[in-house]
């Protein structure tokens, strides 16, 4: 029997821990670490980051915008580097954030979640713009094949929170509105332990602000950006997220990508370490 997405996580919790790097070729950070910027600076990049992260963290998150500027040439080097992740037994949730409908979400579903597919990926970020019921396929295949979704809730930008604030016909905000839809699906699907339909929560944001601040039976994934860079700190973790911090991956890019080439793998150790410690 496949192992659900919500077990597989938990399975890398306990192995690794909770640091998420994020795989993130910036032109500035392709330059620093002395790469082209172009699609072979960005394979060379994300498989550099594998070699950091292989051993020390159990998560990583390329984002695929930066593979998909190059075009074609950018999706070939994100295969790879997806490939490579697959290979070291690293979990990969592919960030690129889809969203649509009926047979074109579906689509979605089955190029980044369907099991030897080039651009295969163990979760996938997705917006549900068009309600969280438009993911039904793509959420379906998850479940089938072993792999999980993490829907946009309330994102870390500042400029989101007058959408994800916003009231519904119903009088929830938009944001509790999302986490309740994926807590029914995830309460309809899951036995126990984590769900496999999660959520994004940004680390700066004050869960009650968007009420957030409940604690769901199975708890969802949570993928929270914000810690490093932005601002958040990891030993408040369990207070920025309180009842949902069982689930909450501690995703970090900039704050240990920034360390180059010759520091990152060092740098993944001591933040994995950190997160260790706050989660234990």
């Amino acid at each position: 029997m496949t192992a659900t997405f919500g077990e597989r996580l938990e399975r890398v919790f306990a192995e690794h821990g909770r640091l998420c790097v994020g795989i993130d070729p910036h032109a500035w950070l392709l330059s620093e670490w002395g790469l082209p910027d172009t699609a072979a600076g960005t394979r060379d990049f994300g498989l550099r980051v594998l070699d950091a992260v292989e051993g020390n963290a159990g998560i990583v998150k390329p984002q695929v915008a930066f593979f998909e500027r190059f075009g074609s040439a950018g999706f070939a080097a994100l295969e790879d580097v997806l490939a490579s992740a697959r290979a070291r037994g690293i979990l990969v949730i592919a960030d690129g954030k889809r969203g649509d409908l009926g047979t074109s979400v579906e689509a979605y579903g089955q190029a980044w979640l369907t099991p030897g597919s080039p651009l295969e990926a163990d979760a996938l970020t997705v917006s549900a713009y068009q309600g969280v019921g438009s993911l039904a396929a793509p959420s379906a295949l998850a479940e089938s094949a072993g792999k999980g979704l993490f829907v946009l809730a309330a994102t870390s930008n500042p400029e989101g929170s007058a959408l994800q604030q916003a009231r519904t016909a119903t009088g929830t905000t938009v944001a509790r509105t999302i986490l309740d839809e994926v807590n029914a699906w995830n309460t309809e699907h899951s036995t126990a332990g984590l769900g496999s339909i999660g959520v994004v929560i940004g680390a700066t944001l004050t869960l009650a602000d968007f009420d957030l601040d409940i604690a769901p039976v199975p708890a969802p994934p949570v993928l929270a950006p914000g810690f490093g860079h932005q601002g958040a700190s990891v030993p408040d973790m369990r207070s920025i997220y309180g009842a949902l911090s069982n689930g909450v991956i501690v995703s970090e890019s900039r704050s240990v990508l920034g360390a180059g080439p010759d520091g990152i793998r060092a740098a993944v150790s001591t933040r994995a370490e950190d997160v260790r410690q706050v989660s234990a």
